[in-house]
């Protein structure tokens, strides 16, 4: 048997290692420093007003009780990438999983646009080729004259993108068309670095996991397998009731507003 210096470790006769002294230190925990992890993560301005101020504006639109007249409704976007299959995948059977291949087809992207409405439980999905101003103002017209034809006022929740604005109506329509299109329109932004405070970042989410989370190479596809996704969360009427208050953001987030 070959010992090795104080402390080192030692080797039996047939090779294995024995524990030596300074082998049997505790290991790093959990809870230690991992410099080789890290996180992405939307980190809010610290004593920012004008953070503080839009996402007390949109805490004070989802304290609102359901009005059918002026229903709140939440959108938001998400690219996805198109991907298709080198060889076809082995479906699964007894005793063994779905199997696909490492290796597949780039087909392009497209943006899937969300809008939902909360207290209603109704949200609708559909992708387009490209996310434009002109895309944003179809999407917000179909809205207004489909889903909601006869309401007075659709409140609007959303993220600030360039093309999330009554701007994009004017792009994309006559004057007379925008203007009426606009006025039946009451937009809160969400704040920057705050998308967390848009429910319909939650329906993606949910999307992601239920629908997306497999190939799909081409557009129709895409849509057809969101209009499925689409009509049975509908089906079960899901509402999202928010909990999360002003009164809350004082206490909790009061390292987000400035000191007087």
């Amino acid at each position: 048997m070959v010992v090795a210096a104080a402390g080192k470790t030692r080797r039996t006769h047939r090779g294995h290692p024995e524990p030596g002294p300074l082998d049997h230190r505790p290991g790093p925990k959990k809870t230690e420093l991992r410099p080789h992890l890290r996180k992405c993560w939307n980190i809010p301005p610290r004593a920012n007003a004008e953070f503080a101020a839009r996402m007390e504006d949109v805490l004070a639109v989802y304290a609102r009780p359901h009005d059918p007249a002026r229903p709140v409704v939440c959108m938001d976007e998400k690219p996805f990438q198109l991907l298709g299959h080198v060889r076809d995948p082995l479906p699964a059977r007894p005793g063994r999983n779905a199997c696909q291949d490492s290796e597949y087809i780039r087909c392009g992207t497209c943006s899937i646009f969300v809008w939902t409405e909360p207290l209603q439980g109704w949200r609708r999905v559909h992708a387009l080729a490209q996310r434009t101003k002109i895309d944003w103002a179809g999407q917000v017209k179909q809205l207004l004259t489909v889903d909601y034809p006869d309401t007075e006022t659709v409140v609007l929740v959303m993220d600030n993108l360039n093309t999330h604005g009554i701007a994009s109506l004017y792009e994309a329509f006559a004057p007379d068309e925008a203007f009426s299109l606009a006025q039946r329109l009451e937009i809160h932004h969400t704040p920057k670095h705050g998308s967390w405070l848009n429910i319909a970042e939650i329906e993606l989410s949910a999307l992601s996991r239920q629908c997306l989370d497999r190939r799909i190479s081409d557009l129709a596809t895409l849509n057809t397998e969101l209009a499925a996704w689409q009509h049975a969360i509908n089906t079960e009427q899901r509402q999202v009731h928010w909990q999360f208050t002003t009164d809350d953001a004082r206490v909790k987030l009061r390292h987000l507003y400035p000191k007087s």
